[in-house]
């Protein structure tokens, strides 16, 4: 079994740079990573991947995260483990990536919650840290990592030169 793509950082070189400045973004201290880390554990989640899903979710063990939160990060609404300002960004990472039957996908009142817990760079953090799994999902999609493989052996090898 192996990935249908070689390394894209090994295809394309300048995704390296990229890829450090968007961890640096999400990493500038406004937002706690163990909410961002829940925030895209939540995207891999609602875009189905399987990659996505296994990477954030051995991000947050790897963070000292409890599996019961972890594990909760799939019905986040009802669970005991998170604190409001993880449940408005968690609220957040849903309403951006999922199609609203009514209308605005982040209405008034989800910017207004989540602007209780996160000030102005947090919030664009947060958008970020959204963005930044995003950015990535093509990537999982359509190259397949294999889920739970370190970088080297999640790609296939790429055809000698």
């Amino acid at each position: 079994m192996h990935s249908r793509l070689p390394n894209p950082l090994d295809l394309v070189p300048e995704l390296r740079d990229l890829t450090k400045a968007l961890f640096q973004t999400t990493a500038n201290g406004s937002v706690p990573q163990t909410t961002i880390g829940l925030m895209q554990l939540r995207a891999g989640q609602i875009v189905g991947n399987t990659y996505l899903t296994v990477l954030h979710t051995g991000g947050l063990r790897r963070a000292g995260e409890s599996e019961e939160r972890i594990t909760a990060v799939a019905s986040w609404q009802d669970a005991p483990y998170f604190t409001e300002a993880e449940r408005a960004a968690l609220a957040l990472v849903e309403a951006v990536l999922q199609p609203s039957a009514h209308g605005e996908r982040v209405p008034d009142a989800l910017y207004a919650e989540a602007a209780e817990h996160y000030d102005d760079k947090a919030l664009a953090t947060l958008a970020m840290a959204i963005g930044q799994v995003t950015f990535y999902l093509p990537l999982a999609l359509i190259g397949k990592p294999l889920p739970g493989r370190s970088p080297a052996e999640q790609w296939k090898q790429a055809p000698a030169a």
